[in-house]
């Protein structure tokens, strides 16, 4: 497509998965030092506290880029992202691994891109069509794949039901999270490692988890660091640009990478089974990545707040005041235009078919 953000965004995506999709394999590994749901907790909070710094340098640096701060109509769905995407789906995730194979749950983190998706099209409105539909259907059947047992069927055992239901909640996570991408990336995930880091913490001390030693919790702050809060902030970037659904195939590329990391790093074998599971999914992959959208459309008058550049969607006037160079973010109104051009879902191309 030729919007401008599309490509980018797409390799922002990509990249957002590939970080991801490493915290299976090592979180496995970190599972042999620390309490499940203490991890959890350690990875979101290693992700809050090293954005927050990220934040204070940036603040430091007057002339520094400005993304547009969360406003106060964003709390509601940010509050919503974090309670599922920080709170649930991470604490899922670490038991699941704790009860199967990382190579396996790795692959099965594709459902969240499935799930993600699916609350996309059917409750939050956003346009798909059978290209997209049919590559969500090959990627949940590789998914469904790895739970075949040749002798007993289908064993969805609580390790694979665990993971699923980590893909659920970040599923809705993603699309709360869409509704706020206007807003500054680093301030929103940093924001979400905090708050479901020091809860999560919190929980597991309760429990009673013991604290691991320092090296340990160093790695898992780190990897919380690389796996959760920059790959999030390159996740909302994508989300700006390409829409829930979209965002959540190309982020399906993660459980790939995740379980390659698994066979290399822990040992694990190489199945037909899990191959085939693979190709699946790499299908579903290839359909959304070869989709084409164009059609005439008509972009009703709107003030809203956004880094921007000028280009065909932002030919506006600027007040005094307004930040100096481009890309920058203000209060900007777009009024009415029709025109023809390939587009993705992005912020201003939520309209109907």
């Amino acid at each position: 497509m030729t919007d401008a953000g599309g490509p980018r965004a797409i390799v922002l995506a990509l990249a957002a998965a590939a970080l991801f999709g490493l915290s299976a394999p090592a979180g496995k590994l970190l599972l042999a030092r620390i309490d499940p749901w203490l991890l959890a907790g350690l990875l979101y909070a290693g992700s809050g506290v090293g954005l927050g710094l990220v934040l204070l340098a940036r603040r430091a640096r007057p002339r520094a880029m400005s993304e547009t701060p969360i406003r106060r109509s964003d709390w509601p769905w940010l509050a919503g992202a974090i309670v599922a995407g920080g709170g649930i789906g991470p604490v899922l995730l670490m038991f699941g691994l704790a009860a199967g194979r990382a190579s396996d749950a790795a692959l099965l983190l594709n459902l969240e891109g499935v799930f993600t998706a699916v609350l996309a099209w059917f409750v939050f409105r956003e346009h798909f069509d059978r290209r997209i539909a049919a590559g969500m259907a090959a990627i949940a059947a590789g998914a469904l794949l790895l739970a075949w047992d040749a002798a007993r069927g289908f064993t969805l055992h609580w390790g694979a039901l665990l993971v699923a239901g980590a893909c659920l909640a970040w599923a809705l996570d993603n699309n709360l999270t869409r509704r706020v991408s206007a807003a500054d990336p680093v301030q929103i995930a940093a924001l979400k490692g905090g708050t479901a880091g020091a809860v999560n913490i919190a929980l597991a001390l309760v429990q009673g988890a013991r604290v691991p030693e320092a090296g340990a919790v160093l790695g898992a702050a780190l990897l919380g660091l690389l796996s959760y809060g920059l790959s999030l902030v390159l996740f909302i970037i994508a989300l700006r640009h390409l829409g829930s659904g979209r965002t959540g195939a190309y982020f399906s590329t993660a459980p790939f990478i995740g379980a390659l990391a698994g066979i290399v790093t822990l040992g694990e074998r190489v199945t037909l089974q899990l191959l085939a599971a693979a190709a699946l999914m790499m299908l579903g992959v290839a359909l959304h990545v070869s989709e084409r959208h164009a059609h005439e459309h008509l972009h009703e008058p709107v003030e809203h707040e956004h880094l921007h550049r000028h280009d065909e969607h932002h030919r506006h006037e600027h007040a005094p005041g307004t930040p100096p160079g481009e890309p920058h973010s203000h209060s900007h109104v777009h009024a009415a235009l029709r025109h023809h051009h390939p587009h993705y879902p992005d912020i201003h191309h939520r309209h109907g078919h």
